[in-house]
């Protein structure tokens, strides 16, 4: 096959760091300000290389192979000598860009500016997002953030520009909205700092949520080690139709696989249904992927992914990738790990909670299954948007519903707010009407950010403890997530359903088949959801909010003052002494569910994610003590006393003591924040024991110099007490596949080993004796 390459200005958009729009109309391109001059023309899209790559691979293994595989192994250092077993190989790989939010960039920044080096090895991004906090509406939530958040924002606005990293302002939008819209594209690789980046999958790509350190891997150019992932395989049959909508597809996927079912494979949706779902509905499908444990999901190339790159300005690309349409789908006869098949023309609204996102319900059960739980009906607050449905077609679907009740006299019983996605989807939804359409039904059009979705929220209508009940068009619905109400009884659905509930405000409200209302008595029944996939016109850019990086940042400053309480340059964690880990004492045994949520808070607590020690105030408040059901109630060993949890962990640490935690089954599963890993580390952790855990946060331990452990016989959790001692021995021969062993000391001076596995691999191994990943990359500079 020849060699299709594209060497143009236009697609430095893509490629490069990053302007705003390619080929696009006049008026479009005068609007969104774009000068030519930011894109850099050394860049360029190389099918070709991929393509010679996967054919490398297919004539080693011999087989059909999926689309995962080929974009995955597709961008392998080494295809010719690589070792490729799914499952179980570590794979060395060259994502070709990352993008890091506000909130996990401060860290990755921090530890990008102690690696030494001049700039970043491949194309950056940065985006602010994470730190406005939804309040009054967004103009003013936006005003307010920026002035608060100052010091962060220069700081990071200050880095990027000397580093060669492109900034996207606050204001901007969601990361992964922004992604969709201008970076991803079939065949990428592109890893971001933030567990819902596989949203880009939507786009037929490869997008990676990791932590920050593995984010610096890539940004200093070393090979980034991903175990082989397994496939699942999702068939697809049938039409999507009526109330029907994409968020339904993985909320029934979440419900067969649950939170943990798809760890350590990537899932990769097939078949002929494909069709029938919008570029931006398969985005919605590949973000929740997520929730499942997903290394990421995928869709394959398909004509509503070209109309939505031609759509926003990205044709070239889409010339590209018909050239190479075999490539950017799966091989016929290819093999998967575990196959679901779904019919879409059976599948019925649902809407899964509280609590846990993969507790399924179709809409019709939801009210029954309430009543008989308790669950509080009347629905207080429904939150359309966030990065999983905020596009312009959710935003039209939602907007229908709200005429329909607008026609009839009615506004929304619960109170109703809108998240845009990113300033394109605000001000396209704002000139077509849809905004005032959603305003009048009484909602409230927040700003461009995450907001209540990751728990910056002011809620100020009901207090802490009320039980209550919210639901959202959010990919996550952990206890206090959204807005640090633990008695909140959170539920995610489609934006077209939760419209339709905040209106009838009553949980137990069945669209497809219940009537409303109206002030003068007559009934009616809502009508089934319709809305443009796109725009008819172009979309609408709305105000300029990049800022590109000079072409050399070597004379600029980037200053970290001693004195912040926001920001703090990192030291170097201490290295392995060489000796086993003797006597240690158990921080904390943890009980049942533990996310990065409870480990690393988030909502207040965002405003410290630059300040390792202030943030290290919050490590495991959230967490259930096994000895007492408490949270942030420990017992400290040394003196006798009850305390938090931080708290305890500083004590130990002044004291030279050395301490482990103890988990339940997937651990760290949630967001991709490192500082869940950092903030035991800083306080003097060693290890964590857990019966399984979430992918990424293994990685991220395994990157601070910690050991993520896990029992060989999950039933040996049990066996742990809270008084006992933890020695961890074998680490002088530690070696991959290896198990080491924990000699357990309890109170009354009986012993017990327990066989302990890890997943280390010997680059990780050399994390570990070095003190961390950071620790290991500046040894190797030497």
């Amino acid at each position: 096959m020849a060699t299709y390459c594209l060497t143009v200005a236009r697609l430095q958009l893509v490629l490069g760091h990053g302007a705003r729009r390619l080929h696009v109309s006049a008026a479009y391109r005068a609007k969104a300000k774009v000068a030519m001059s930011r894109f850099e023309p050394t860049s360029f899209i190389n099918y070709d290389k991929l393509h010679s790559n996967v054919e490398i691979v297919r004539k080693r293994l011999n087989r059909p192979l999926t689309l995962s595989e080929k974009i995955v192994y597709g961008h392998l250092d080494n295809p010719h000598h690589q070792e490729i077993d799914r499952g179980r190989t570590y794979l060395r790989l060259r994502p070709d860009r990352v993008a890091m939010q506000d909130a996990t960039a401060q860290m990755a920044m921090l530890q990008f500016i102690s690696s030494g080096l001049p700039r970043v090895a491949v194309p950056s991004t940065i985006h602010c997002d994470h730190l406005i906090e939804a309040q009054i509406g967004g103009v003013k939530d936006l005003a307010r953030a920026k002035e608060v958040n100052q010091e962060v924002y220069n700081f990071l606005s200050s880095a990027g520009a000397k580093y060669g990293v492109g900034f996207w302002k606050p204001g901007s939008g969601i990361i992964h909205q922004i992604i969709l819209e201008n970076y991803a594209y079939p065949g990428v690789m592109l890893i971001g700092t933030d567990s819902h980046t596989p949203n880009g999958g939507g786009l037929g790509a490869i997008c990676i949520g990791v932590g920050g350190a593995d984010a610096v891997d890539v940004m200093t150019g070393i090979p980034w080690a991903l175990k082989c992932p397994k496939v699942i395989g999702v068939r697809l049959t049938g039409t999507l139709s009526g109330w029907t909508s994409p968020k339904d597809v993985i909320l029934k996927v979440a419900g067969i696989l649950t939170v943990k079912g798809g760890t350590g494979a990537i899932v990769e949706y097939h078949g002929p249904g494909v069709d029938s779902i919008s570029c931006t509905g398969m985005a919605t499908i590949c973000n929740m992927g997520a929730e499942i444990g997903a290394t990421t999901s995928v869709f394959p190339y398909n004509h509503r992914m070209r109309t939505y790159l031609e759509k926003t300005g990205r044709g070239e690309i889409a010339a590209v990738a018909d050239q190479y349409k075999d490539l950017l789908v799966p091989d016929e006869g290819c093999e998967y790990d575990q196959i679901i098949e779904l019919n879409l023309d059976e599948l019925r609204p649902h809407i899964n909670g509280p609590f846990t996102p993969d507790l399924a319900h179709p809409v019709s059960e939801v009210g029954a299954v309430a009543k008989k739980n308790g669950w509080p009906l009347e629905v207080k607050v429904g939150l359309i948007g966030s990065c999983t449905n905020s596009s312009y077609e959710d935003m039209g679907r939602a907007a229908s519903l709200a005429k329909q009740a607008l026609d009839k006299g009615l506004k929304c019983k619960a109170q109703f707010t809108v998240t845009p996605g990113s300033e394109q989807i605000r001000a396209t939804i704002e000139r077509d009407g849809y905004s005032k359409i959603l305003s009048d039904v009484g909602g409230v059009v927040l700003a461009n950010a995450c907001g209540p979705c990751i728990g910056q929220w002011d809620r100020r209508d009901v207090k802490k403890g009320e039980k209550n009940t919210i639901v959202t068009s959010f990919n996550r619905n952990f206890t206090a997530r959204n807005d640090a109400n633990p008695a909140t009884h959170a539920f995610v659905t489609s934006p077209e359903i939760v419209t339709a509930l905040a209106i009838a405000g009553t949980l137990d409200f069945n669209p497809e088949t219940d009537y409303l209302t109206t002030p003068t008595g007559e009934k009616f029944k809502l009508v089934p959801p319709t809305g443009d996939e796109l725009p008819a016109r172009d979309f609408d850019p709305g105000q300029d909010t990049y800022q590109h990086p000079p072409s050399d940042g070597a004379s600029l400053k980037v200053d970290v003052s001693p004195q912040s309480n926001r920001l703090q340059l990192l030291e170097p964690f201490d290295k392995w002494s060489g000796n086993d880990l003797e006597n240690m004492v158990v921080l904390i045994k943890v009980k049942g569910k533990c996310t990065t949520d409870h480990i690393s808070a988030a909502g207040p607590w965002l405003k410290f994610r630059g300040h390792l020690d202030n943030i290290s105030n919050n490590m495991l408040i959230g967490a259930v003590n096994s000895e007492n059901d408490a949270v942030n109630k420990i017992k400290n060993h040394l003196t006798g006393e009850y305390g938090g949890v931080p708290d305890v962990a500083r004590h130990y640490k002044a004291n030279g003591v050395s301490w482990v935690v103890v988990g339940d089954d997937n651990y760290g599963e949630g967001s991709s924040r490192e500082h869940a890993a950092l903030e035991p580390r800083h306080l003097g952790g060693r290890a964590i024991i857990v019966k399984s855990f979430a992918r990424i946060h293994e990685t991220n331990l395994k990157k601070q110099g910690l050991l993520p452990l896990t029992f060989s016989n999950p039933s040996d959790y049990d066996k742990i007490r809270p008084d006992d001692k933890i020695s961890i021995k074998g680490l002088k021969s530690f070696a991959p596949g290896k198990p080491l062993s924990a000699v357990v000391t309890h109170s009354d001076g009986s012993q017990e080993t327990l066989e302990l596995n890890h997943s280390f691999n010997e680059t990780q191994i050399e994390w570990f004796q070095a003190g961390s990943a950071l620790n290991r990359m500046k040894q190797l500079q030497h």
